[in-house]
């Protein structure tokens, strides 16, 4: 997947650090069920979508409280939700922000359970909350990633294969036809290395070709 709208290879430089899977997590603090999701986003649209889908599963909810941050940090949103001002939507994005991660939303839904936290205590639930919902989605450091493809014949296969998994790349697909052609990707930095032992190998025969870009982890 592209970050926040990349598309070319030169525009990808650097590092960023989110969440690697979707988080979810459930407490109890005072008779009050907090219940934490944590995921990768990157657009408004998509972090709009996901509040959304939430507040649709738990419109019984007190309060589905959120916050999002996106590409470094200029875009950062959040809300209380009916919560007292200061109480939760802030403690969530602050959450966030201490993990260090970017392209994510936190939606914290409350179910109240008749007794009042205070604001310290809200402000403690709250964070706490979207702290476990971050932990569980894991944290990971995205990289500029090269996609290639191999064409081979089914007797070099094997080899390549080999080669290519010894390396880390990630193998997005395999086509079985008159030929074998592998496509994959692998980190930038580790592509020219890649290619020179395939090349190696292969004694020249079989080049990989670079088909395109994105952002991916190891």
């Amino acid at each position: 997947m592209l970050r926040g709208g990349f598309a070319l290879l030169e525009t990808l430089s650097g590092t960023y650090t989110t969440v690697g899977k979707d988080g979810y997590i459930e407490f109890e603090e005072k008779r009050s069920i907090f219940i934490g999701r944590a995921k990768r986003v990157t657009s408004e649209e998509e972090a709009q979508a996901f509040i959304k889908d939430i507040k649709k599963k738990h419109r019984d909810a007190t309060h589905n409280v959120f916050a999002y941050i996106l590409g470094d940090g200029t875009v950062a949103r959040y809300s209380d939700d009916g919560e007292p001002q200061g109480t939760s939507g802030m403690p969530t994005l602050d959450a966030i922000r201490k993990k260090g991660v970017t392209d994510v939303c936190v939606v914290i839904t409350r179910y109240f359970g008749g007794i009042l936290l205070g604001a310290g205590g809200l402000v403690r639930a709250y964070s706490h909350s979207a702290s476990l919902a971050l932990e569980d989605a894991g944290i990971v450091t995205f990289e500029p990633f090269e996609e290639l493809s191999l064409t081979c014949g089914y007797s070099e296969y094997q080899k390549y294969s080999v080669i290519i998994a010894a390396s880390g790349a990630i193998v997005d697909d395999t086509d079985f036809g008159e030929n074998v052609t592998i496509k994959y990707a692998i980190c930038k930095t580790d592509s020219e290395a890649l290619t020179k032992k395939i090349i190696e190998s292969g004694y020249g025969k079989d080049i990989p070709t670079v088909t395109g870009s994105r952002w991916d982890h190891k």
